[in-house]
């Protein structure tokens, strides 16, 4: 499931179209954002939310029909940040060092700046199967970015063609979410710098990178 998708019971209502109605949803979406990172899921209130959001309770049920649906948009605007990076291919950048190094400090950048939603998200993904269907496809979509790029590096010679790209793209997302999650949810302190520095470390002797042809 994506985020975003509708739920099995509830069909995907209209986005408004009107500019006071965009303006308003968003500004509820901003709202339960700041609810949640500070009250957890179970213990934020759609009164809270509307109050926050500078508009009546009962003008939350023209935009959304519960807690969980606007839950749902928080994540969907958070993933859309997190799974696409804002790291451009670069067509002087043949170096693959170079390139992972890049897509792990973007990654890593946009985690720390999401990480109170992310605590909530993984929280609530453990209590409640659609958000755990949602972190899931979040996972997925980062996974299947980087097979890409393994399978890319392996036709290109610079990477090991032992390692499996799926597998070894899930281990090594697997690994970079839960350092993620460690330092800037747990509070685990490491420096960004040593962070990134190690992380990349362990990409490439995982791939075993090797430098392009003509290095």
């Amino acid at each position: 499931m994506q985020a975003g998708e509708a739920t099995d019971s509830t069909p995907e209502r209209p986005a408004p179209r009107t500019p006071r109605g965009i303006r308003t949803r968003n500004a509820l979406v901003v709202a339960a954002r700041e609810v949640f990172e500070r009250d957890g899921f179970l213990d934020a209130r759609i009164s809270d939310i509307a109050k926050t959001a500078g508009t009546a309770s009962g003008s939350f049920y023209t935009y959304f029909d519960s807690k969980e649906e606007i839950f749902a948009a928080v994540v969907e605007q958070v993933q859309e940040e997190m799974v696409h990076p804002h790291v451009r291919e670069r067509a002087d950048v043949d170096d693959p060092r170079v390139l992972i190094d890049l897509a792990n400090r973007e990654y890593l950048q946009t985690y720390r700046h999401n990480a109170r939603f992310m605590a909530v998200l993984e929280q609530v993904s453990q209590i409640d199967e659609r958000f755990r269907a949602m972190r899931l496809g979040r996972s997925m979509a980062f996974a299947e970015r980087n097979a890409r790029l393994i399978r890319k590096l392996q036709e290109q010679g610079m990477a090991d063609t032992e390692v499996d790209p799926e597998i070894g793209s899930l281990a090594l997302s697997a690994m970079m979410s839960r350092m993620a999650y460690l330092v800037y949810v747990y509070g685990h302190d490491i420096p960004f710098e040593q962070l990134v520095t190690n992380l990349n470390r362990l990409w490439y002797n995982a791939l075993t990178l090797r430098p392009p042809a003509d290095s």
